[in-house]
Protein backbone atom coordinates (compact mmCIF):
# COMPACT_ATOMS: atom_id res chain seq x y z
CA UNK A 1 0.00 0.00 0.00
CA UNK A 2 1.29 3.51 -0.87
CA UNK A 3 1.69 6.41 1.72
CA UNK A 4 -0.88 8.35 0.01
CA UNK A 5 -3.51 5.42 0.10
CA UNK A 6 -3.23 4.77 4.08
CA UNK A 7 -6.22 5.39 5.85
CA UNK A 8 -6.93 5.60 9.46
CA UNK A 9 -7.87 1.56 10.35
CA UNK A 10 -4.25 0.93 8.73
CA UNK A 11 -2.72 3.29 10.66
CA UNK A 12 -4.34 1.95 14.36
CA UNK A 13 -3.44 -1.82 13.04
CA UNK A 14 0.26 -0.60 12.51
CA UNK A 15 0.31 0.69 15.67
CA UNK A 16 -1.09 -2.01 17.31
CA UNK A 17 -4.15 0.22 19.20
CA UNK A 18 -7.83 1.05 18.28
CA UNK A 19 -9.19 3.05 15.79
CA UNK A 20 -10.84 5.61 18.23
CA UNK A 21 -7.13 5.75 19.59
CA UNK A 22 -5.54 7.13 16.62
CA UNK A 23 -8.72 9.75 16.64
CA UNK A 24 -7.69 10.66 19.92
CA UNK A 25 -4.51 11.25 19.07
CA UNK A 26 -4.57 13.27 15.67
CA UNK A 27 -7.43 15.58 17.76
CA UNK A 28 -4.94 15.64 20.27
CA UNK A 29 -6.89 14.53 23.34
CA UNK A 30 -5.77 14.32 27.10
CA UNK A 31 -6.81 10.96 27.55
CA UNK A 32 -3.75 9.05 25.38
CA UNK A 33 -0.75 7.42 27.43
CA UNK A 34 2.11 9.12 26.25
CA UNK A 35 4.17 6.01 25.18
CA UNK A 36 0.93 4.54 22.91
CA UNK A 37 0.78 8.58 22.05
CA UNK A 38 4.43 8.66 20.80
CA UNK A 39 3.52 5.01 18.79
CA UNK A 40 0.48 6.20 16.83
CA UNK A 41 2.69 9.71 16.19
CA UNK A 42 6.00 7.70 14.89
CA UNK A 43 3.50 5.55 12.62
CA UNK A 44 1.86 8.65 11.28
CA UNK A 45 5.05 10.59 10.67
CA UNK A 46 6.48 7.25 8.80
CA UNK A 47 3.54 7.10 6.63
CA UNK A 48 2.87 10.94 5.71
CA UNK A 49 -1.14 10.53 6.94
CA UNK A 50 -3.04 13.16 7.25
CA UNK A 51 -6.58 12.77 8.06
CA UNK A 52 -9.03 13.94 4.46
CA UNK A 53 -10.57 16.97 4.46
CA UNK A 54 -13.94 16.20 3.41
CA UNK A 55 -16.52 13.57 3.12
CA UNK A 56 -16.21 13.89 -0.49
CA UNK A 57 -12.33 12.98 -0.72
CA UNK A 58 -12.94 10.28 1.54
CA UNK A 59 -15.74 8.72 -0.77
CA UNK A 60 -13.04 9.28 -3.53
CA UNK A 61 -14.29 12.22 -5.37
CA UNK A 62 -11.99 14.31 -7.18
CA UNK A 63 -12.04 17.85 -5.24
CA UNK A 64 -11.56 19.62 -9.38
CA UNK A 65 -8.63 21.50 -7.78
CA UNK A 66 -5.38 21.58 -8.76
CA UNK A 67 -2.16 23.25 -7.23
CA UNK A 68 -0.18 25.87 -8.58
CA UNK A 69 3.59 25.70 -6.27
CA UNK A 70 6.05 28.90 -6.99
CA UNK A 71 9.62 28.04 -6.12
CA UNK A 72 10.72 31.78 -5.31
CA UNK A 73 12.47 33.64 -2.96
CA UNK A 74 11.96 37.28 -4.63
CA UNK A 75 8.93 39.27 -4.83
CA UNK A 76 6.25 37.48 -7.26
CA UNK A 77 3.41 40.24 -7.10
CA UNK A 78 5.96 42.75 -9.43
CA UNK A 79 7.00 40.07 -11.85
CA UNK A 80 4.97 40.16 -15.03
CA UNK A 81 6.39 36.96 -16.09
CA UNK A 82 5.55 34.77 -13.33
CA UNK A 83 2.35 36.90 -12.70
CA UNK A 84 1.45 36.25 -16.38
CA UNK A 85 2.10 32.23 -15.83
CA UNK A 86 -0.17 31.92 -13.24
CA UNK A 87 -3.12 33.51 -14.72
CA UNK A 88 -2.28 31.15 -17.53
CA UNK A 89 -2.19 28.08 -15.42
CA UNK A 90 -5.66 29.14 -13.70
CA UNK A 91 -7.17 30.83 -17.27
CA UNK A 92 -6.73 27.11 -18.89
CA UNK A 93 -7.92 25.10 -15.63
CA UNK A 94 -10.91 26.89 -15.17
CA UNK A 95 -11.84 25.72 -18.90
CA UNK A 96 -12.24 22.25 -17.81
CA UNK A 97 -13.94 23.68 -14.73
CA UNK A 98 -11.47 23.21 -12.13
CA UNK A 99 -10.16 25.45 -9.31
CA UNK A 100 -6.51 26.58 -8.85
CA UNK A 101 -4.96 26.43 -5.22
CA UNK A 102 -1.61 28.46 -5.71
CA UNK A 103 1.16 28.86 -3.20
CA UNK A 104 4.57 30.37 -2.86
CA UNK A 105 7.47 27.82 -1.70
CA UNK A 106 10.08 30.91 -0.58
CA UNK A 107 12.59 27.92 0.43
CA UNK A 108 12.45 24.45 -0.61
CA UNK A 109 14.53 22.99 2.28
CA UNK A 110 12.65 24.12 4.50
CA UNK A 111 11.24 20.90 6.35
CA UNK A 112 8.15 22.64 8.16
CA UNK A 113 7.42 24.29 4.92
CA UNK A 114 7.55 21.01 2.20
CA UNK A 115 6.10 19.07 4.84
CA UNK A 116 2.47 21.57 4.71
CA UNK A 117 3.20 21.16 0.70
CA UNK A 118 2.51 16.87 1.13
CA UNK A 119 0.37 17.72 3.79
CA UNK A 120 -1.91 19.27 0.88
CA UNK A 121 -1.52 16.40 -1.44
CA UNK A 122 -1.80 13.60 1.31
CA UNK A 123 -4.97 15.64 2.57
CA UNK A 124 -6.28 15.01 -0.91
CA UNK A 125 -7.24 19.08 -1.16
CA UNK A 126 -5.80 19.11 -4.57
CA UNK A 127 -6.05 16.24 -7.22
CA UNK A 128 -2.48 16.96 -8.67
CA UNK A 129 -0.14 19.64 -8.99
CA UNK A 130 2.35 21.87 -11.00
CA UNK A 131 5.26 23.13 -9.96
CA UNK A 132 7.38 26.67 -11.39
CA UNK A 133 10.79 27.27 -10.40
CA UNK A 134 11.96 24.21 -9.12
CA UNK A 135 15.62 22.36 -9.28
CA UNK A 136 16.40 19.77 -11.81
CA UNK A 137 15.88 17.21 -9.01
CA UNK A 138 13.83 18.02 -6.24
CA UNK A 139 13.36 15.66 -3.19
CA UNK A 140 10.22 16.33 -2.00
CA UNK A 141 8.74 16.29 -5.54
CA UNK A 142 10.05 12.79 -6.50
CA UNK A 143 8.75 11.74 -2.86
CA UNK A 144 5.46 13.18 -4.24
CA UNK A 145 5.67 11.04 -7.75
CA UNK A 146 6.44 8.17 -6.56
CA UNK A 147 3.18 8.36 -4.07
CA UNK A 148 1.42 8.58 -7.07
CA UNK A 149 0.12 12.27 -7.87
CA UNK A 150 -0.10 13.14 -10.68
CA UNK A 151 2.41 16.13 -11.13
CA UNK A 152 3.72 18.59 -13.57
CA UNK A 153 6.79 20.29 -13.81
CA UNK A 154 7.89 23.51 -15.65
CA UNK A 155 11.77 23.35 -16.20
CA UNK A 156 12.63 19.69 -16.14
CA UNK A 157 13.61 16.82 -18.02
CA UNK A 158 12.34 12.97 -18.25
CA UNK A 159 14.14 10.86 -15.31
CA UNK A 160 15.79 7.67 -16.32
CA UNK A 161 12.48 5.96 -15.38
CA UNK A 162 9.75 8.18 -16.78
CA UNK A 163 6.60 7.47 -15.03
CA UNK A 164 2.77 8.34 -16.44
CA UNK A 165 2.05 10.38 -13.52
CA UNK A 166 4.93 12.64 -13.91
CA UNK A 167 4.21 15.67 -17.24
CA UNK A 168 7.75 17.87 -17.43
CA UNK A 169 8.41 20.81 -19.88
CA UNK A 170 11.14 22.58 -20.78
CA UNK A 171 12.59 24.67 -23.63
CA UNK A 172 14.84 24.07 -26.40
CA UNK A 173 17.63 26.28 -24.66
CA UNK A 174 20.48 24.47 -27.18
CA UNK A 175 18.50 26.01 -30.19
CA UNK A 176 17.62 29.61 -28.41
CA UNK A 177 21.56 29.77 -27.87
CA UNK A 178 22.74 28.33 -31.11
CA UNK A 179 20.51 31.54 -32.91
CA UNK A 180 22.24 33.91 -30.56
CA UNK A 181 25.18 33.28 -31.41
CA UNK A 182 25.23 32.57 -34.90
CA UNK A 183 23.29 35.96 -34.67
CA UNK A 184 25.80 37.90 -33.17
CA UNK A 185 28.60 36.25 -35.39
CA UNK A 186 27.07 37.24 -38.26
CA UNK A 187 27.26 41.30 -36.91
CA UNK A 188 31.16 40.56 -36.72
CA UNK A 189 31.30 39.59 -32.69
CA UNK A 190 33.87 37.32 -31.87
CA UNK A 191 34.46 38.28 -28.31
CA UNK A 192 31.15 37.53 -26.67
CA UNK A 193 30.63 36.81 -23.21
CA UNK A 194 27.07 34.94 -21.11
CA UNK A 195 25.11 35.69 -18.12
CA UNK A 196 24.68 32.62 -16.69
CA UNK A 197 21.00 31.50 -15.26
CA UNK A 198 20.76 29.58 -11.90
CA UNK A 199 22.38 26.81 -12.29
CA UNK A 200 20.25 24.41 -9.91
CA UNK A 201 17.73 24.74 -12.75
CA UNK A 202 17.38 22.78 -16.21
CA UNK A 203 17.61 26.18 -17.97
CA UNK A 204 20.24 27.49 -16.28
CA UNK A 205 22.52 24.09 -17.10
CA UNK A 206 21.33 23.67 -20.35
CA UNK A 207 21.65 27.16 -21.72
CA UNK A 208 25.58 27.74 -20.81
CA UNK A 209 25.79 24.22 -22.08
CA UNK A 210 23.89 25.54 -25.40
CA UNK A 211 26.04 28.75 -25.53
CA UNK A 212 29.17 26.72 -25.23
CA UNK A 213 28.33 24.42 -28.10
CA UNK A 214 26.98 27.17 -30.10
CA UNK A 215 30.22 28.99 -29.92
CA UNK A 216 32.39 26.22 -30.81
CA UNK A 217 30.40 25.93 -33.91
CA UNK A 218 30.71 29.34 -35.01
CA UNK A 219 34.71 28.76 -34.30
CA UNK A 220 34.77 31.21 -31.44
CA UNK A 221 36.31 30.76 -27.77
CA UNK A 222 34.57 31.26 -24.83
CA UNK A 223 36.60 33.64 -22.62
CA UNK A 224 36.50 32.25 -18.50
CA UNK A 225 36.50 36.06 -17.58
CA UNK A 226 33.44 36.89 -19.70
CA UNK A 227 31.32 33.69 -18.38
CA UNK A 228 29.46 35.37 -15.11
CA UNK A 229 27.54 34.40 -12.44
CA UNK A 230 24.12 35.34 -12.10
CA UNK A 231 20.38 33.60 -11.42
CA UNK A 232 17.20 34.65 -13.13
CA UNK A 233 16.36 37.69 -11.41
CA UNK A 234 17.43 41.66 -12.65
CA UNK A 235 19.61 41.90 -9.68
CA UNK A 236 21.35 39.10 -10.27
CA UNK A 237 22.39 40.42 -14.09
CA UNK A 238 22.98 44.37 -12.43
CA UNK A 239 25.69 42.72 -10.17
CA UNK A 240 27.23 40.94 -12.42
CA UNK A 241 27.91 43.36 -14.87
CA UNK A 242 29.69 45.50 -11.85
CA UNK A 243 31.32 42.69 -11.13
CA UNK A 244 33.08 42.33 -14.51
CA UNK A 245 33.39 45.90 -14.75
CA UNK A 246 35.41 46.13 -11.24
CA UNK A 247 38.08 43.73 -13.15
CA UNK A 248 41.27 44.83 -15.83
CA UNK A 249 39.80 42.31 -18.24
CA UNK A 250 38.76 43.53 -21.80
CA UNK A 251 35.39 43.48 -22.18
CA UNK A 252 33.66 41.60 -24.52
CA UNK A 253 31.85 43.21 -27.44
CA UNK A 254 28.05 41.44 -26.82
CA UNK A 255 26.63 39.44 -23.75
CA UNK A 256 23.95 37.09 -23.45
CA UNK A 257 22.04 37.10 -20.69
CA UNK A 258 20.39 33.67 -19.29
CA UNK A 259 16.51 35.93 -19.63
CA UNK A 260 15.22 39.16 -20.30
CA UNK A 261 15.18 39.99 -16.72
CA UNK A 262 19.05 39.84 -16.41
CA UNK A 263 19.51 41.67 -19.79
CA UNK A 264 17.56 44.48 -18.31
CA UNK A 265 20.01 44.46 -15.40
CA UNK A 266 23.07 44.02 -16.75
CA UNK A 267 21.79 47.26 -19.25
CA UNK A 268 21.25 49.35 -16.20
CA UNK A 269 24.66 48.57 -14.55
CA UNK A 270 26.27 49.14 -17.94
CA UNK A 271 24.40 52.10 -18.22
CA UNK A 272 25.26 53.87 -15.23
CA UNK A 273 28.72 53.23 -15.93
CA UNK A 274 28.49 55.60 -19.36
CA UNK A 275 28.56 52.15 -21.29
CA UNK A 276 25.94 52.49 -24.56
CA UNK A 277 23.94 49.53 -25.71
CA UNK A 278 24.42 48.57 -28.38
CA UNK A 279 27.07 51.26 -29.48
CA UNK A 280 29.66 50.16 -26.38
CA UNK A 281 28.21 46.17 -25.76
CA UNK A 282 25.63 44.60 -27.42
CA UNK A 283 23.10 42.34 -25.27
CA UNK A 284 20.14 39.86 -26.06
CA UNK A 285 17.85 38.65 -23.61
CA UNK A 286 16.15 35.27 -23.36
CA UNK A 287 12.38 34.56 -23.14
CA UNK A 288 10.83 37.51 -25.05
CA UNK A 289 9.51 39.70 -21.32
CA UNK A 290 6.39 41.36 -22.16
CA UNK A 291 8.30 44.50 -21.86
CA UNK A 292 10.91 43.19 -23.79
CA UNK A 293 9.67 45.21 -26.76
CA UNK A 294 9.18 48.61 -24.33
CA UNK A 295 12.95 48.62 -23.25
CA UNK A 296 15.29 51.20 -23.89
CA UNK A 297 16.88 50.01 -26.41
CA UNK A 298 14.04 47.82 -27.16
CA UNK A 299 15.75 44.15 -26.26
CA UNK A 300 17.03 42.02 -28.84
CA UNK A 301 15.79 38.02 -27.36
CA UNK A 302 14.37 34.42 -27.78
CA UNK A 303 10.91 34.07 -27.79
CA UNK A 304 9.51 31.48 -25.62
CA UNK A 305 5.83 30.79 -25.92
CA UNK A 306 5.10 30.19 -22.10
CA UNK A 307 1.66 30.51 -22.72
CA UNK A 308 1.29 27.86 -24.76
CA UNK A 309 3.62 25.77 -22.66
CA UNK A 310 1.50 26.13 -19.48
CA UNK A 311 -1.71 25.63 -21.68
CA UNK A 312 -0.45 22.39 -22.63
CA UNK A 313 0.94 20.67 -19.16
CA UNK A 314 -2.25 22.48 -17.54
CA UNK A 315 -4.37 20.48 -20.07
CA UNK A 316 -2.04 17.66 -19.95
CA UNK A 317 -2.54 17.30 -16.19
CA UNK A 318 -6.12 17.39 -15.96
CA UNK A 319 -6.30 14.81 -18.60
CA UNK A 320 -4.36 12.58 -16.34
CA UNK A 321 -6.30 12.72 -13.37
CA UNK A 322 -9.51 12.23 -15.36
CA UNK A 323 -8.22 9.49 -17.75
CA UNK A 324 -5.41 8.13 -15.57
CA UNK A 325 -3.30 7.44 -18.78
CA UNK A 326 -0.30 5.56 -18.88
CA UNK A 327 1.39 7.55 -21.46
CA UNK A 328 4.60 9.64 -20.92
CA UNK A 329 4.37 13.29 -21.54
CA UNK A 330 7.13 15.37 -22.71
CA UNK A 331 6.60 18.85 -23.86
CA UNK A 332 9.07 20.99 -25.46
CA UNK A 333 8.69 24.57 -26.31
CA UNK A 334 10.83 25.86 -29.50
CA UNK A 335 12.66 29.03 -29.40
CA UNK A 336 13.03 31.63 -32.00
CA UNK A 337 15.14 34.90 -32.84
CA UNK A 338 13.29 38.32 -32.31
CA UNK A 339 15.72 41.15 -33.33
CA UNK A 340 15.31 44.63 -31.90
CA UNK A 341 17.56 47.82 -30.92
CA UNK A 342 20.04 46.03 -28.31
CA UNK A 343 22.81 44.51 -31.01
CA UNK A 344 24.52 45.84 -33.90
CA UNK A 345 27.21 45.40 -36.20
CA UNK A 346 31.09 45.95 -35.72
Amino acid sequence: MKKSEINSTEIARLAGVSRSTVSRVINNYSNVPAETRDKVLKVIQQYNYFPNVSAQVLAGKRTRTIGLFLIEQGNVSSDILTNMLIVSVIEHASEYGYYVLTHIIRDAKDTEVIKNVKEIFFQRRIDGGIFIGAANREPFIEELIDEGFVIGIVDQELSDHPVPNRIISKFNNDSGMKQAVAYLSGLGHTKIGVINGDMNRLSGQTKYEGFKIAMRMCGLQVNPNWVLDGDFHEVSGFNAIQKLLSNEFDLPTAIIAANDSVAFGAIRALKEHKLRVPEDISIIGFDDHALSEKHHPALTTIRVDFGDMLKRITSYLITKIEQKTSDVKEITIDCSLVVRDSCMRI
